[in-house]
């Protein structure tokens, strides 16, 4: 018997489905990461397992995609924490923002590792410049209506030393040595102020 779309049974099963894979893809890799594996693992059948995904990569990309929104989210609630502080420098904004970005990172180091390690099924990397793409889209608005906007080449520069960084952070020994990352690339960011702009 299969769960209702929408039930709280489905939603449970979904959910641990998930969790399970997260385990799965981020100890053996996607290539390795075996569908029964993480059925047994979340207590479903495999019937189950296909009833809410019709494959290993749509559970990879919904991972993903889960994990994308979760990072855009803490960087938009920094942003909103920043500007309710009454910050109005567009690069201040930014790096509230990509400091709630890095931070993530590291709290999610595993999956961040497993997505920056450049596996995935097919098409992954063309979902993974498409939310490039869209994050640069978002960030974007710091290049208009402020004192001192950024231009769009530097939020590109910037986004691309976030997604870099993130990455570095993920492979950091200890959180004091993460951490020190995001102080150390943030700082650097700051002096990369608009053509014409100063402190």
């Amino acid at each position: 018997m299969t769960d209702e779309p929408g039930s709280p049974r489905a939603r449970t099963t979904r959910t641990a489905l998930l969790d399970a894979a997260r385990e799965v893809f981020t100890t053996s890799g996607y290539a390795e990461a075996s569908i029964v594996e993480i059925a047994d693992l979340a207590g479903a059948s495999i019937g189950s397992l296909y009833h809410h995904f019709t494959a290993k990569s749509e559970l990879y990309a919904t991972l993903y995609s889960d994990y994308q929104k979760r990072q855009q989210h803490r960087s938009a609630e920094a942003f909103r924490a920043a500007l309710a502080a009454d910050e109005t420098d567009a690069l201040k904004l930014f790096i509230a923002g990509a400091r709630a970005y890095l931070e993530g990172c590291w709290q999610e180091r595993r999956l961040t590792r497993l997505f920056l390690s450049g596996g995935g099924p097919p098409g992954f990397d063309l979902l993974k410049r498409r939310n490039h793409r869209e994050w640069l889209s978002a960030n974007s608005v710091l290049a208009h209506g402020y004192p001192q906007p950024l231009s769009d080449m530097l939020v590109v520069v910037l986004t691309a030393i976030c997604t870099e960084v993130g990455g570095e952070v993920a492979g950091a020994a200890t959180k004091t040595k993460a951490y020190k990352m995001i102080d150390e690339a943030l700082e650097l960011m700051g002096r990369l102020y608009p053509t014409g702009g100063g402190r």
